[in-house]
């Protein structure tokens, strides 16, 4: 049953993504070129995702637990860090270049469209990047003499 409703949802968002056209990453490009052809319509497809998402994490999280988990998994800290900026500028950077989001350019890649391969292979490659700068950090710090 999980891993039905899994599908379902990952189906729902990508039904969504492409009904919305946020698979077409001229569309997502042309919202971020002010100076040029400036398509606004990315402001209201993000718009209808609060207004759906809102009400659902306030239901979600009343509850002890996720109906598919043993506890719900939140962020431990509201800290605005240097892994979190540089998360946040990769992903932005990456967006605006390719016009693709990770989660967007995963309905799109049975289209064998190269650029949305290769896109998603570059993500890919930097989410194991990432782990592995944050092990090393970690075991550096670990590692490190008490002063």
């Amino acid at each position: 049953m999980h891993l039905i409703v899994i599908y379902v949802i990952g189906l729902i968002f990508g039904l969504g993504i492409s009904i919305s056209g946020m698979a077409n990453p001229a569309k997502v490009l042309n919202f971020f070129d002010f100076a040029g052809i400036w398509d606004p319509s990315l402001i209201f497809v993000m718009g209808a995702a609060i207004l759906v998402t809102a009400p659902g994490y306030f239901l979600v999280l009343r509850g002890p637990k996720p109906i598919f988990g043993n506890a719900f998994t939140l962020p431990g800290t509201k800290l605005i860090d240097r892994r979190l900026v540089g998360g946040s500028f990769t992903f932005g950077l990456g967006w605006g270049l390719a016009g693709f989001c990770p989660g967007a350019s995963l309905p799109v890649i049975s289209t064998g469209n190269p650029d949305v391969l290769i896109f998603t292979a570059s993500f890919i490659v930097g989410i194991f990047i990432a782990r592995y700068m944050i092990q090393r950090s970690a075991h550096q710090r670990d590692a490190a003499p008490a002063s």
